[in-house]
């Protein structure tokens, strides 16, 4: 596959809804993920990302114009162990318990779909970062309706043994803006992963619309540690 720019893959597109990207360093040292927010509606928007332990949650920016919380407000990030989940919903729980009981990333998943919020019944995407002894793999999911039949729900895993330096893959809800909002579709899409994690923030920031975007979380966790160090941009301040 092509190596897009990460840059010109969000400039282009002013609604690709809710993305995690997840990676390698140009420099191998370091396991990479970026989770990133957008909304239209003014509930969507209403939200900051705050930590939470070694996680993430969301959390409304002004309590009082919160409508309904069922699928804004939730933990986009946990950390189980040596495992980093991130996710676009409260799969990330369902994913933190299963694998807690020795399930697979996949198993875990076995029992969610897609989100109920027809017509565009938004995918839900999710990614597991899994370092032990110094190697590190990765792998990602889509959970979506079938062409917009909710009566059908289509599952694709894709895992990443021994990544690439400098490689990561970036999945996201909506090919584009529109009504109903169009599914992702196809294969994440390779992009390129640099050393410096404040270019890469702004990099992802600055080129998400300026009028959707909402909240980004970074993280880079040292392969050989496990140390890591977050970055988190809200619009809402």
């Amino acid at each position: 596959m092509e190596m897009l720019s990460i840059e010109q893959e969000l400039k282009g597109n002013s609604y690709p809804g809710r993305g995690i990207i997840i990676g390698k360093s140009a420099d191998g040292t370091k396991a990479v993920t970026a989770y990133f927010i957008m909304g239209r509606s003014e509930n969507s928007r209403n939200r900051v990302f705050v930590e939470d332990g070694e996680g993430i949650r969301t959390q409304a920016f002004d309590e009082s114009k919160l409508t309904d919380p069922s699928l804004i407000i939730y933990a986009p990030v946990r950390v189980l162990g040596n495992k980093t989940i991130v996710t676009n919903g409260d799969q990330t729980d369902t994913i933190y318990e299963g694998m807690d009981k020795q399930m697979t990333f996949e198993q875990s998943l076995r029992s969610r779909e897609f989100e109920p919020d027809g017509p565009n019944y938004t995918p839900r995407i999710s990614g597991i970062l899994h370092i032990e002894n110094g190697t590190y793999n990765y792998a990602m999911s889509i959970l979506k309706s079938n062409n917009g039949d909710p009566s059908s729900c289509n599952r694709f895993t894709y895992a990443y043994e021994s990544p690439k330096a400098g490689e990561g893959r970036f999945i996201h809800t909506y090919m584009c803006d529109g009504n109903p909002l169009p599914s992702f579709e196809g294969e994440p899409k390779v992009i390129g992963i640099p050393d410096d994690m404040d270019a890469f923030t702004g990099t992802l920031w600055n080129s998400l619309n300026a009028d959707n975007k909402v909240s980004l979380f970074v993280r880079y966790i040292d392969i050989a540690t496990g140390k890591y160090e977050t970055k988190i941009v809200n619009k809402n301040k």
